[in-house]
């Protein structure tokens, strides 16, 4: 039987990996239970065909699921409101969406359920609803609720660089770049996931229509490409910030801490 079993909930598939491919590869592989779930199938995403986009990323979420070691993929089959937000998740009513999530919630007996920053990470619509709902759905079953992000001095230093080397990473709506995502005083959670980058590497390259699309190098296709030591650098480390916990001196390596009695 699975020690602990976590409820991630994303807005698109891609994002399960960029944000928490590593986090989840470990908590599989150490014997949790994780299950996937997320709001949208990508729709309004970019690639170079959008002809039947949401079928095909459903399908490569299928695919990057098992490479991480999901156990179970859910979606709640809402559509993509894109960075336009006219429409789509972004405008369901957080209570209905709230809801269901806390349906899969209870039905699993999660001890915890990811969702993400208060800054949408970079404020995509869709990032910023699945704040309110998972915090919605945490309060609604009682779940630990830690919300995904990037710790923003460390994404500094790594686009400059990834820049400087291959002219290739599209610039990223970010806005203030002192806006998106979280200080680094705030993240309670910096996971070392180095060991799975084989897990998460795979999982990129199951995204290829992320791959695809837009001007120059997609950011996805690039960091699945960079050499295995490099890899492990940038992205060797996942990081969260537990909501209504004080952050440490030193932020925590194990997601699970809060129910480990």
């Amino acid at each position: 039987m699975p020690e602990y079993t976590v409820v991630a909930f994303h807005a698109h598939p891609d994002d399960e990996t960029l944000l928490t491919g590593g986090t989840l590869a470990r908590a599989a592989a150490e014997g949790h239970r994780v299950v996937l779930v997320t709001a949208t199938l990508g729709e309004a995403g970019l690639a170079a065909s959008g002809e039947g986009l949401g079928t095909r990323r459903h399908a490569e979420l299928l695919a990057a699921a098992k490479a991480l070691g999901c156990a179970r993929v859910e979606t709640l089959g809402y559509p993509d409101s894109g960075l336009d937000a006219t429409g789509g998740f972004s405008a369901v009513p957080v209570p209905e969406a709230a809801a269901r999530l806390a349906a899969i919630v209870r039905e699993e007996r999660a001890d915890i359920l990811t969702g993400y920053d208060a800054n949408g990470g970079y404020g995509h619509p869709d990032h910023l609803q699945v704040h309110r709902v998972a915090r919605a759905a945490a309060e609604l079953t009682g779940t630990p609720l830690l919300e995904a992000t990037v710790d923003r001095s460390s994404l500094r230093m790594v686009l400059t660089p990834l820049r400087l080397a291959g002219r290739f990473l599209p610039s990223l709506p970010f806005g203030d770049p002192t806006r998106v995502f979280t200080a680094r005083a705030a993240i309670t959670h910096a996971v070392d996931v180095r060991a799975y980058a084989t897990q998460k590497r795979a999982a990129m390259r199951a995204h290829a229509s992320q791959a695809e699309g837009g001007s120059g190098v997609r950011t996805l296709a690039l960091l699945s490409h960079l050499p295995g030591p490099l890899f492990r650098a940038v992205c060797g480390r996942e990081w969260f910030v537990e909501a209504a916990r004080t952050p440490g001196a030193r932020p925590g390596d194990d997601i699970f801490a809060t129910v480990r009695v």
